[in-house]
């Protein structure tokens, strides 16, 4: 089956380059624009990787929790309809988590944006790409993490995080520097209430049946919107790798000036 996904194994990391030039996304100027959802089943590293990538390059990284959110705190009219359905405890129709992304996203045509927790089902993804194509803003990057559900199981029970920034640490691969406590502002450490395998693993059953077929969608849509498959068991694995995918296909993508000046260093260093 002629999927457009990447398996990164040796053999196809020498056939990315010439599979990532062939973008047919349009125009030169639209393809050189980063628009990307991650999908990823939980604590298989969308966080980590997503803030890697905002930190490194001039990406911003759009939450739709906090565009819900601020939707409210605005009292604008979509705000207001879902602050009555959250109020009573429903879930906010599709079609409303619709307008709360794309009133943002209309107004970054020229930016390059991850958009983080939308789409999460097969219908709000048509939904989400319809809006784009009327656009001609169109996704122009889909990132699948393939992390298998048995390394993410025996994971689970070594991860901290600090709750008020999500950052997130592992004890077996990313160790805070003080055992329990965040390292940029030294408060305490927490458990998440659902890290522990028998939660988890219903988690990662509603992953298979809601996520599964949207990955589908894309893996069969045309080469308009690229998407590839990133495998590795750490964060710290496939981050060289989704960053050489990033490169390759946006190569106008500029690196923030914190990432430029630390690389300027390690370079008169060397």
């Amino acid at each position: 089956r002629a999927l457009r996904s990447i398996a990164h194994t040796a053999s196809a990391a020498k056939a990315l380059p010439f599979s990532l030039h062939r973008t047919g996304l349009g125009s030169d100027h639209e393809a050189k624009v980063l628009r990307m959802v991650m999908f990823g089943k939980p604590g298989s590293g969308k966080g980590t990787l997503s803030s890697r990538l905002v930190k490194k390059y001039d990406v911003m990284s759009l939450s739709t929790g906090d565009l819900l959110r601020q939707h409210i705190a605005e009292r604008t009219a979509v705000g207001r309809q879902a602050e009555s359905i959250v109020a009573q405890g429903g879930l906010v129709p599709d079609e409303i988590m619709l307008q709360v992304v794309t009133s943002k996203l209309d107004a970054l045509r020229n930016r390059h944006w991850i958009l983080d927790g939308f789409p999460r089902t097969l219908n709000q993804g048509k939904l989400l790409d319809t809006h784009l194509q009327a656009q001609n803003t169109p996704l122009s990057l889909v990132i699948n993490l393939d992390v298998a559900d048995e390394v993410i199981l025996s994971r689970i029970s070594d991860r901290w995080v600090h709750l008020p920034s999500g950052r997130v640490y592992n004890m077996s691969y990313n160790r805070p520097k003080v055992d329990g406590f965040d390292d940029e502002t030294g408060e305490p450490l927490t458990k998440r209430p659902d890290d522990n395998p028998e939660i988890f693993a219903r988690r990662l059953k509603q992953f298979h049946e809601s996520t599964s077929p949207l990955i589908s969608y894309y893996a069969s849509k045309p080469v308009s919107t690229r998407m590839v498959t990133l495998q590795g068991k750490t964060s710290d694995e496939i981050w060289p790798k989704l960053e050489a995918v990033v490169h390759s296909s946006f190569p106008n993508l500029r690196e923030r000036a914190a990432a430029r000046r630390q690389h300027s260093l390690g370079d008169t260093f060397m």
